[in-house]
């Protein structure tokens, strides 16, 4: 794939300074970018990578331009000109046709333009609208809905009951609809009673999940991630969940059941959000951190202790075992 660089500032309304007859086949990072690559300056501390950057031409703002020889596109958010452009030589494979290993239930209703891969299998009373793709050995269990041009790849397993909306990429690997943990503990017995999870989950438009996440169906009501939620890779939405719109959920992330999350939200890695909790729009959470109490006021928040070398940690660790006596201490001499 090439392009000059006059087509892509003309497909993404970009302002060009430099020869528009400049052919670029691809994209690339500024110590990388060779002859032929379109390379990105996102922030002025790179600017001495961007000076000598072998690239045929450069992305970056207009206060960079006077600063830069190369020829440029000119855009006020060059991340986001990235994410569109690179969208022009994504080699991202979409399937065509079904499969004859596929396994498709008589009662399933297909849309036009459908694409199932190998080995797939859809239950009675599935429902794909059109242009869905299903990957290799991806199941839908009964009665599950997929909305218009959304992307199973291999090896998703929808249990039943599921509604996904149009325009979504569910990652191989993923899980939606198992079971909720929700156990009740039986004295006369000495066991732990399941509790059924009767309800499903309900996934917006333009959702992406990936790999290896896990969302949970609930026992009282459904588990909800709304429109345009991106989840990365193994986290873990527990049973009625509900995300708010747009809201960022970075891999690892841990979330139990019958928290409600706002819009609008930046959730940083590996963060762990108890049970039964609310926190409000547009709240970001640093990476690593417990939430444990509700969070009704926007804004950031972390919680844990920043990195230090270890000798130093077990020293501090001691002097916290003794926080409280301390803080004592100190009012008494203040009093």
């Amino acid at each position: 794939m090439a392009y000059t660089l006059g087509q892509i500032a003309e497909e993404f309304g970009l302002v060009l300074v430099g020869d528009p007859q400049i052919p670029i086949s691809g994209l690339a990072a500024l110590a990388d970018a060779q002859s032929g690559d379109l390379a990105f300056l996102f922030n002025i501390r790179y600017l001495a990578s961007a000076q000598t950057s072998h690239a045929s031409a450069l992305v970056t703002t207009q206060e960079n331009a006077d600063k830069l020889s190369t020829p440029l596109l000119i855009s006020p958010k060059p991340r986001l000109a990235w994410a569109r452009i690179a969208g022009l030589f994504d080699t991202s494979e979409r399937l065509s046709g079904i499969h004859p290993s596929a396994v498709i239930h008589p009662q399933a209703k297909l849309g036009k333009d459908i694409a199932i891969g190998p080995n797939a299998v859809l239950a009675a009373d599935v429902e794909l609208a059109d242009s869905v793709s299903i990957g290799a050995g991806t199941c839908l269990g009964r009665g599950t809905t997929v909305g218009m041009n959304t992307i199973l790849h291999p090896n998703v397993t929808i249990y039943h009951d599921i509604v996904i909306g149009s325009d979504c990429i569910i990652h191989s690997g993923t899980v939606i609809g198992a079971d909720g943990f929700g156990f009740e503990p039986d004295m006369e017995t000495g066991s732990l009673v399941k509790i059924p999870q009767i309800y499903g989950v309900r996934i917006g438009i333009d959702v992406e999940i990936g790999a290896g996440s896990t969302i949970d169906r609930g026992a009282l009501n459904d588990t909800l991630i709304g429109d345009g939620v991106k989840i990365d890779n193994q986290v873990q939405i527990g049973h009625g969940t509900q995300i708010g719109a747009h809201t960022a959920i970075s891999g690892t992330t841990a979330i139990a059941g019958s928290t409600r999350i706002g819009s609008y939200c930046l959730i940083g890695g590996a963060v762990g959000i108890v049970d039964n909790i609310e926190i409000v729009d547009q709240v970001e959470i640093t990476a690593m951190s417990l939430v444990s109490t509700s969070i009704r006021k926007k804004g950031r928040y972390s919680s844990g202790t920043g990195l230090m070398p270890g000798k130093l940690w077990k020293r501090n660790i001691v002097v916290f075992k003794h926080l409280n006596e301390l803080a004592k201490r100190l009012r008494k001499l203040e009093d």
